[in-house]
């Protein structure tokens, strides 16, 4: 199984859909990256031996792209910067709440989270005196 940043590749798809799996990389950049090493993209992920693997680990470092770790890190500080700053954006992150406009009056489940009811207590009656 080929492991390329960290993440094992699926043997049994193509290596055009198979470099999806790798977080930031996508379709697009998938086939510049296998055109620029000469890969076919229609190779089986299992085909692939280790100087091509280490070719497409290559070429994506050269080209700069931020991938897996670096990526979640950079999402992160961008969130943590927000949050710092209080905005708007921040604080909804803060909140748990939909950032970008979306509505959250009946929506955003996903969001949000599981409902929680509210209310639907009794009252306990005053003791008698």
């Amino acid at each position: 199984m080929p492991r390329i940043f960290g993440v094992d590749i699926p043997r049994e798809k193509r290596s055009e859909i198979a470099l999806t799996y790798l977080f930031g990389i996508g379709r697009t950049l998938s086939n510049q990256v296998l055109k620029k090493t000469g890969i076919d993209p229609n190779k089986r992920a299992k085909d692939l031996t280790d100087k091509e693997v280490a070719a497409i680990t290559a070429e994506i470092q050269k080209s700069g792209h931020k991938v897996e770790g670096d990526l979640h890190r950079e999402i992160q500080q961008n969130i943590k910067r927000l949050i710092d700053s209080r905005s708007y954006r921040g604080t909804r992150h803060v909140k748990g709440l939909p950032v970008r406009g979306q509505r959250s009056h009946t929506n955003a489940r996903t969001r949000k989270g599981p409902r929680k009811t509210i209310g639907g207590l009794i009252k306990k009656a005053p003791a008698p005196k």
